[in-house]
């Protein structure tokens, strides 16, 4: 059961998916490799059942954290070894997030998109060298940046000799304890670069008092709707198969329980907007 991606397809714009919804989706952090191989499965199996391209997604590392004591990896050499796992038993592609230049290579050896965190979307130095590894680097929109201001993130690509640029909408700060989804950036990142949209990270509600992030996982259907419907050519979805005992961003995360109705529904409404252009 193989959901390999066809790395032809629109290859001037660094694009996989052809017209089909680019399904991103995994575990926030790599905990463990029984757990990343039982996720992947599922959703392997999920996205060949509805038609879905699927990238997985695990990080090797979580390098932002609110507090010194949160959970940051199993150490990067060996989560990098479970994600080598997953794509070499599975046939799927994988992303992960780098968050220096001198970890680009690294991940490039495994990661067939590089994945650049949104607090980090300005660091030049960091996208020329994510660029210069040849893979696709997905760029997530900073939450305190407009979506006009992305094409200059994509210019660094570009201009450093990559034509694989990608962008990810994962809210804009509003307040300091929350992010709004704002889909009018939709079409105006999607003349810049193909454009997926995060449903998780963009329902945290950060900067809570206790030092680990809320969310509002309830809104992810409806989100999931919403940016299908605004022409988003991707979702970005963190699951687990219990967000309660997830060691990272837990409070934001689908159940993957959950995973296999909203991937049926996403499909069914990606033919139907398909239809009305």
């Amino acid at each position: 059961m193989s959901s390999t991606l066809n790395f032809s397809q629109r290859e001037t714009a660094g694009w996989t998916a052809g017209d089909r919804l680019q399904i991103i989706a995994g575990p926030c952090a790599i905990e463990g490799e029984k757990m990343a191989m039982s996720i992947a499965e599922h959703l392997i199996r999920v996205c060949s059942d509805v038609g879905l391209p699927l990238i997985f997604k695990g990080s090797y590392r979580k390098a932002n954290r609110s507090r010194v004591d949160s959970f940051t990896g199993i150490g990067d050499a060996k989560a990098l070894a479970v994600l080598a796992k997953v794509k070499s038993e599975f046939g799927v592609a994988i992303t992960t997030d780098v968050h220096t230049a001198d970890e680009a290579k690294m991940a490039a050896e495994v990661a067939d998109v590089l994945q650049i965190p949104a607090f980090l979307c300005r660091q030049t130095d960091l996208l020329v060298a994510a660029a210069k590894t040849g893979r696709i680097v997905n760029v997530k929109k900073g939450q305190f940046l407009s979506a006009e201001s992305m094409q200059f993130a994509v210019g660094k690509v570009h201009d450093s000799g990559n034509p694989h640029a990608w962008l990810t909408e994962r809210g804009t700060t509003f307040g300091y304890q929350d992010l709004v989804l704002d889909f009018r950036g939709i079409p105006v990142m999607r003349a810049f670069a193909p454009t997926i949209v995060d449903l998780t990270h963009s329902l945290q509600q950060p900067n809570q008092t206790s030092g680990v992030t809320g969310g509002r996982p309830e809104l992810i259907v409806h989100m999931a709707r919403t940016a299908v419907a605004a022409g988003a050519d991707g979702v970005f979805i963190e699951t687990h198969p219990d967000p309660s005992l997830a060691k990272s961003d837990g409070a934001n995360m689908l159940a993957l329980d959950r995973f296999a109705n909203l991937a049926q529904q996403l499909a069914t409404m990606r033919s139907a907007y398909l239809s009305t252009q």
